[in-house]
């Protein structure tokens, strides 16, 4: 997932969401850091389509380390920290 030009677009999207305020325009419906960033902004910031960011963030979510909440018609996207530490815990154990 990691060794891929697509995993290093995941690994850009986990980053931006650790502060998304500093990387992302602020939402009339939605809260950037309770909330979470909907699948357009990424996209905008990716510099690809909807659909491209939504299967990033949708394996992402399946693997747990992003949280999905639906406000109004959109999905947003959030970090999962609990998660994220314990993925790393069990690389740092040489899972």
């Amino acid at each position: 997932m990691l060794r891929t030009p697509a995993g290093q677009r995941r690994l850009e999207i986990l980053e931006w969401l650790k502060d998304p305020a500093a990387h992302f325009p602020p939402q009339r419906h939605a809260d950037l850091a309770e909330d979470g960033v909907p699948a357009r902004a990424v996209a905008a910031k990716l510099g690809v389509s909807r659909r491209a960011a939504e299967t990033h963030l949708g394996l992402l979510t399946r693997i747990g380390l992003l949280r999905a909440k639906r406000i109004r018609r959109r999905t947003y996207y959030r970090r999962d920290e609990v998660r994220i530490a314990e993925v790393a815990r069990m690389f740092e154990k040489g899972w």
